[in-house]
């Protein structure tokens, strides 16, 4: 019989850190964002958009912290895959609820298993994704 090992899921406080960490990272670059962070089912956990944030980036956020999530991938990684010649062409329509393939999603892992994901939207996309990169090293 195997046993599986419970991992704790991402918490508010968890979101809230990453939240905090990943707005930290845009406000020392100068750019207004929205951050979306979701539970491992897709739940939003925690959301903040910035004042000066396009309205869309609120959008962005939550859609790229889903892709994110639901392939368990970084959406940077997965930008080429749903060019007209790549794998996932059709995959961005395929769906009920649309999926981004925009640097700015990664998803979140505890002990190796995937436990949510962020999404930071408002900067270019490299931008996006490395305030979502700085924000998961808070949780260590």
């Amino acid at each position: 019989m195997s046993t599986t090992t419970a991992v704790t899921p991402l918490t508010t406080a968890d979101a809230e850190a990453l939240v905090s960490a990943a707005r930290r990272a845009a406000e020392t670059a100068g750019v207004a964002v929205s951050i979306t962070v979701l539970d491992a089912g897709g739940h939003l956990l925690a959301f903040r958009r910035d004042d000066r944030a396009v309205l869309i980036s609120g959008e962005t956020s939550t859609r790229k912290a889903y892709t994110a999530l639901q392939l368990n991938a970084p959406t940077a990684d997965l930008v080429d895959l749903v060019k007209p010649e790549g794998p996932f062409h059709s995959l961005p329509t395929a769906l009920d609820r649309p999926l981004l393939f925009i640097a700015g999603g990664i998803p979140v892992h505890r002990d190796g298993r995937l436990i949510g994901a962020i999404g930071v939207g408002g900067g270019a996309p490299e931008q996006d994704h490395s305030f979502a990169t700085a924000a998961l090293t808070t949780l260590g």
